[in-house]
């Protein structure tokens, strides 16, 4: 193989892949990102075993052929390089060993062979769709947050994507909708469902697999095609293919945990309240991040208390019309969901001091969130 490449395609590409490669593997083939050159391009390749990222990029391909590299130390080389230059990379005789040559510099880097390189083979995806770049964007943000960190319940340690429909009054409407939660807080964001997801199977999308999409989505065309089957997830767009296996368990069902009788509605700037919540919290233990909310007629006080730091209080003016109230929640988990909130104004929909809470951007009706409050 004979390859001459741009530094700044190659870089990119690499650095979309080798992500994937975990920094400290058993097997050594999977350290290593598969190169195969050919029609005048070049195929870069890396997997975890569960995750697989499959990018293509323009080459000057003088011969071609294939080989696996250490993915972390040429994606370090090939960062060092200065810009603009010209990389040639070059597999000679037994196949064992890469030169990369780029101006004065010159790298030999061990090789393994192609054959050792896992396939995630990914059988029949016979659901196919595709959304907007921004839309997939949108369904991550607003949830992932929210992915449980818990390896013991590894079935929320996952987005669920799942078609489903959504009631407003007595209309129903069809929409893809994505839901995490950790057990203290629920997500649940949706938007139309497009064409051909009318069938698909609910599956759970492994947290890794979210972060790398997340990454690589802002790079993205308008729109990423999607194939799924009931374990197998691949999104295409540009000249990247990620595929990923999917997480085998059952999403519990999350109808359950969104209260329907919460009558105490209060109405609140989301920017002041975020900024508030986060002032006041300075002062909470590290342990418990407890933020106390009293609630009267059209005020909300915000309080925290630790033995070691001492008090604090800030007041808001909101909306709030029903009787007085007490509750308590994590603040960390009340600045993640108030920071998903774009409009100006946050709606809380709340029982008492011991039910879930609902939390809703004003503007957007698309995204619910459910904080289960704490002991203050």
């Amino acid at each position: 193989m004979n390859i001459t490449i741009e530094r700044a395609a190659l870089l990119r590409s690499l650095g979309h892949v080798q992500s994937v490669v975990e920094r400290r593997n058993t097997i050594p083939i999977l350290s290593n990102v598969l190169l195969r050159a050919g029609d005048g391009e070049l195929s870069l390749a890396a997997t975890d075993m569960d995750l697989e990222i499959v990018e293509t990029v323009p080459a000057t391909v003088g011969r071609p052929g294939g080989t696996t590299a250490p993915a972390h130390t040429l994606f370090d080389i090939v960062r060092k390089l200065p810009d603009g230059s010209q990389v040639e990379l070059d597999i000679g005789g037994d196949g064992t060993i890469l030169t990369l040559r780029a101006g004065r510099s010159q790298f030999k880097l061990s090789c393994l062979p192609v054959e050792d390189f896992p396939q995630l083979s990914s059988g029949e995806l016979k659901h196919n769709f595709s959304v907007a770049a921004a839309d997939l964007r949108g369904l991550i943000d607003r949830t992932r947050f929210a992915i449980s960190t818990e390896e013991t319940r590894y079935y929320l340690n996952g987005i669920y994507l799942h078609a489903a429909k959504s009631k407003m009054g007595s209309l129903e409407t069809p929409v893809l909708r994505a839901v995490a939660t950790d057990g203290h807080r629920l997500a649940r964001v949706e938007m139309p469902l497009p064409d051909g997801a009318e069938g698909i199977p609910g599956v759970i999308i492994p947290r890794k697999t979210v972060t790398e999409i997340r990454k690589l989505v802002d790079e993205a065309a308008d729109r990423i095609e999607l194939s799924l089957s009931d374990n197998k997830i691949r999104f295409g767009f540009d000249s990247v293919v990620v595929t990923s296996k999917l997480i085998d368990g059952t999403f519990p069902d999350y109808e359950r945990v969104i209260p329907v009788g919460n009558d105490k509605v209060m109405e609140v700037d989301a920017k002041l309240f975020a900024a508030a919540v986060d002032r006041v919290a300075t002062i909470s233990t590290e342990k418990s991040r407890a933020v106390k909310l009293s609630l009267v007629r059209g005020a909300l006080t915000l309080s925290a208390t630790s033995p070691e730091s001492g008090s604090a209080t800030e007041e808001l003016e909101v909306n709030y019309a029903e009787s007085p109230l007490e509750i308590g929640f994590n603040s960390r988990y009340l600045l993640d969901i108030t920071q998903q909130i774009e409009g100006e104004g946050a709606q809380f929909t709340l029982a008492d001091a011991a039910s879930p809470t609902i939390i809703r951007d004003v503007a957007d009706s698309t995204a619910l969130y459910v904080l289960m409050p704490m002991r203050v």
